[in-house]
């Protein structure tokens, strides 16, 4: 057997990439349908820039600085001192100012306001950015029946993307000064589904090389993604019970292994939504598991052919400084920074676990 792996693996390719141009309208060209495939990976960095941003957001308390939601109309800020008034006194009748930052000065508002409308902002021109070159490449013929199934589903998504950010935003304008952690979550995990989606899109467009390998690493790499997804959404439920402000030690939580004061809601599936120390243990240790499925693909990946053990060493790369920046955060009792780099990182891994897995497709089985 060659180092490489099985001889009957070795260098197949595996032909079933979208075959795009063969399909297209008009006889769409390879450098057309290139294009495409280029203005999508484009449009999943600027996703990446935006889950950033709302990172930043969030930690700096300016998700609830502005209390209405004008999607057509609000692409502008205020532009006179009775349009800032205006926009401070909705923000004077919430929960946060009430029970925050009652005394607030106008000066101060505008220093929360500018980072929430700049979020909204580049939702905007993340919309913008898919819809007119959409529209351009529907008009010159380059976008057959299925490619306008998957580019209308991720317009879709992205519309309602923005539904579910003023829907999380309006949680925290009723009663408590805190968004839900269920709407965060979901808001956070969509951003994912468009990245992930328009990445795996993206590679199927530009003929990203699929090759084979063994069965089971195939199987661990899907196993592997969908703990990144699921770790990534527990870290949305920390973040939005701020669970990252307790416990502030590692491996053991202030010398335990689970807290005492964890699992203490009823009914019992509740604590692991709800309950913050029980939410945090969770956290701690899908991460932990995510890793341990990382380093194992990339121990299995080193008989496999060299596209795949590429791929692995990226993911194992990244998911090692995911980690490191994990447990900062936490030890370091959450800095904005570091926090903010943490949940860069995870959409990076979550990346990476999309090229693995994609450049696996459609391999044979043993």
């Amino acid at each position: 057997m060659d180092k490489q792996g099985p001889i009957h693996y070795q260098l197949k390719r595996i032909p079933r990439e979208i075959n795009v141009s063969a399909e297209t309208n008009h006889g769409s060209t390879q450098d057309g349908v290139r294009a495409i495939g280029v203005w999508l990976l484009i449009i999943c960095a600027m996703v990446f820039a935006m889950v950033v941003l709302g990172g930043f957001t969030r930690l700096t308390e300016s998700g609830l600085s502005m209390t209405d939601w004008r999607p057509i109309t609000g692409w502008l800020p205020p532009l006179s001192e009775a349009a800032w008034q205006a926009q401070f006194d909705g923000y004077r009748a919430s929960p946060e100012y009430l029970k925050v930052n009652a005394g607030m000065s106008l000066a101060q508002f505008k220093e929360i306001f500018w980072l929430e409308y700049l979020h909204r902002l580049w939702g905007r021109l993340i919309g913008l950015a898919f819809a007119v070159p959409f529209a351009a490449f529907v008009i010159k013929g380059r976008v057959n029946r299925g490619l306008m199934l998957r580019l209308g589903a991720l317009f879709a998504l992205g519309g309602l993307q923005g539904l579910v950010g003023w829907w999380m935003v309006k949680s925290g304008l009723v009663d408590h000064p805190d968004v839900s952690q269920y709407r965060l979550a979901v808001h956070l995990m969509t951003a994912f589904l468009i990245m992930g989606l328009g990445l795996w899109f993206a590679l199927d467009l530009l003929k990203s090389g699929r090759v084979a390998c063994s069965a089971r690493v195939r199987r661990l790499s899907t196993l592997t993604l969908v703990m990144v997804f699921v770790t990534a959404f527990s870290g949305a439920l920390v973040a939005g019970l701020n669970a990252g402000l307790i416990y502030n030690t590692f491996p053991l939580m202030l010398g335990e292994v689970f807290p005492s004061e964890g699992f203490q809601l009823t009914p019992w599936y509740l604590n692991f939504f709800e309950d913050i120390p029980t939410v945090q243990f969770d956290h701690r240790w899908l991460a932990i598991s995510t890793f341990l499925f990382v380093v194992a693909i990339w121990f299995m990946s080193r008989a496999e052919m060299p596209n795949v053990r590429t791929r692995a060493n990226v993911l194992l790369g990244i998911a090692l400084l995911q980690v490191t920046l994990g447990i900062s955060t936490l030890l370091l009792v959450v800095p904005i920074p570091l926090a903010a780099a943490h949940q860069a990182g995870a959409v990076a891994l979550f990346a990476a676990a999309i090229w693995l897995r994609h450049g696996l497709n459609g391999a044979p089985t043993r």
